[in-house]
């Protein structure tokens, strides 16, 4: 049996889903206009946003459990939920972590957090028409895992010019916030790139 005729009873799933994935879009959002020009108020909805996702990924699982027979393979549904939140969680330990050590957003950081916005932005996409045009929900996660090649590769370049530049101790300090901060973007890159697999699979299997 198809996805299609599967709708209805996906419903209520993807909708959970697809709430978990609208808080991530708008956490990078936000972290999108914080790196532009970091303010207290951008780091405050960036941790209002957290908890709501938060709150939203609580309610998932707990219809999980009460739920005997799930749309999907529940270990599926479990796992996009789980990689969704933890893109949203890197966007806030990032914002935090940038506010601790006093980190001024550069050139890296912003492509970055460009690219993770429209990575958000393709799993959303993606898990919206995973209940109605399965198809075009798997071609939103091949551009998301496109992402986050890209990212990787700013991730890469900004490592490489980090280490060219240490002359004094400051140097070196500011090179290991640095480094904190795009391990931070660059671990987001990689949930994205999970959730992405997550919704190819379940195309694949229920199609």
């Amino acid at each position: 049996m198809g996805l299609f005729r599967r709708e209805k009873k996906a419903d209520r799933f993807v909708t959970l889903l697809l709430r978990q994935a609208e808080l991530t879009l708008e956490g990078f959002h936000v972290l999108q206009a914080y790196v532009a020009e970091p303010s207290e108020e951008g780091a405050r909805r960036i941790r209002e946003i957290e908890k709501e996702a938060d709150e939203a990924r609580r309610i998932l699982i707990d219809e999980l459990n009460r739920t005997f027979v799930t749309p999907f393979d529940r270990e599926d549904i479990f796992a996009l939920s789980l990689t969704i939140d933890d893109m949203l969680d890197y966007a806030y330990t990032t914002v935090d972590e940038m506010e601790i050590f006093a980190v001024k957003p550069n050139e890296y950081i912003s492509r970055m957090v460009s690219l993770l916005h429209d990575a958000a932005a393709e799993v959303y996409r993606g898990v919206e028409r995973l209940g109605s045009h399965p198809n075009v929900a798997n071609e939103h996660a091949v551009r998301a895992k496109s992402l986050e090649n890209r990212v990787e590769k700013v991730y890469r370049e900004a490592l490489a010019h980090l280490f060219t530049t240490p002359h004094t101790l400051e140097d070196v300090m500011n090179v290991l916030k640095l480094r904190e901060i795009y391990r931070h973007l660059s671990n987001a890159a990689d949930r994205g790139d999970q959730a992405a697999n997550v919704i190819g699979d379940i195309v694949v299997k229920w199609l």
